[in-house]
């Protein structure tokens, strides 16, 4: 056995959904040992909600009402914080888990004693849970491709800058709380990108292609599927919003998340291995540095990127040969 497996759940103004996600909880093969859920002070009937959940759980139920209203990532923070168990798993307050999902992930651990965190693909639902004809790693571009590097090379590389893995998906080992908190809330990457990156500097990162979450969309939702119709003939990219801002922010936003893992690393350093993501760290600032002050004339730009390209940093940290003409051509 993996050993006791804890459920870290966040909710806000959750009520419309929170008891669907609970009791499908609830209702799971492999029972929770503990579920913590950090409520963010809300003013509808979550808390109540949770309450009547909590007085007939077969498992124990521990509910904290934020005296102040904190955000999802300082609240995550505080509920992976709180629990107890070997293995942590995730649960936004608004989805429906398949009744196999902890029994699935706790047999991931089992047979990958490496394994640090796992995570799966989801169906994306609408808000009365109809399927909308897409899943989730489809829709961020989680393509075959993608995970056959992720299986091979280093999976920090591939997780950078942080929408490959949602939070709703993911279960990891408690003993990398050391290195995962705290969750930075001052960049623009929110916990579970943070969390998946922390942790697969220092271990190996495993995947499910089956869906185990139903990854509701809906209008109160704080990061979803943006404002239009999914389909499989429309290839909506789910995390748009996300892309797009890390464009809009140019390369500082990456170099500054590269540059507080590694300060992460380092300060946890007698804990964990991590020189060779220092390595890759060091390389992959080093590449955003020099794209993002090139210089303006095309014949002073040609050396620099012609290296970059030479030494696959291009290859490894953007979008390859796309990224380099895109740096010559200005």
């Amino acid at each position: 056995m993996a050993g006791t497996f804890s459920v870290a759940m966040c909710t806000y103004n959750g009520a419309r959904y929170v008891a669907e996600q609970l009791e499908s909880i609830a209702t799971q093969t492999r029972s929770p040992d503990e579920v913590v859920v950090c409520d963010d002070l809300s003013s509808d009937d979550t808390v109540r909600i949770v309450q009547q959940f909590a007085a007939s759980a077969k498992f124990p139920v521990r509910l904290e009402v934020n005296s102040r209203n904190v955000g999802s990532t300082k609240n995550f923070e505080k509920a992976i914080r709180l629990c107890e168990g070997d293995l942590i798993a995730l649960a936004d307050q608004d989805d429906v888990w398949v009744p196999s999902k902890l029994e699935i992930i706790e047999k991931e651990f089992e047979v990958s004693p490496a394994t640090g965190l796992v995570f799966s693909d989801a169906e994306i639902v609408d808000e009365y849970l109809r399927p909308l004809g897409v899943r989730l790693w489809a829709s961020i571009g989680f393509t075959h491709e993608v995970r056959r590097k992720l299986r091979r090379d280093n999976a920090l590389d591939l997780l950078l800058p942080g929408w490959t893995v949602t939070g709703a998906t993911m279960a990891f080992r408690s003993c990398y709380r050391t290195i995962a908190l705290n969750i930075p809330d001052d960049l623009l990457m929110i916990h579970d990108g943070w969390i998946a990156a922390t942790i697969a500097a220092v271990a190996e990162i495993s995947f499910i292609e089956q869906p185990l979450v139903m990854y509701r969309q809906h209008g109160g939702q704080q990061i979803g599927a943006p404002k239009k119709d999914i389909s499989k003939s429309q290839e909506t990219n789910i995390n748009d919003f996300w892309r797009q801002r890390w464009r809009r922010e140019s390369f500082d936003q990456l170099i500054c998340v590269g540059e507080r893992i590694r300060s992460r690393l380092l300060e946890r350093s007698p804990t964990f291995e991590y020189r060779t993501a220092i390595r890759g760290l060091d390389a992959r600032i080093h590449h955003m540095r020099v794209r993002e002050h090139l210089p303006r004339q095309y014949v002073m730009r040609v050396p620099q990127v012609m290296r970059e390209l030479f030494t696959g940093r291009y290859h490894r940290y953007s979008n390859g040969l796309y990224s380099a003409v895109k740096d010559l051509v200005g």
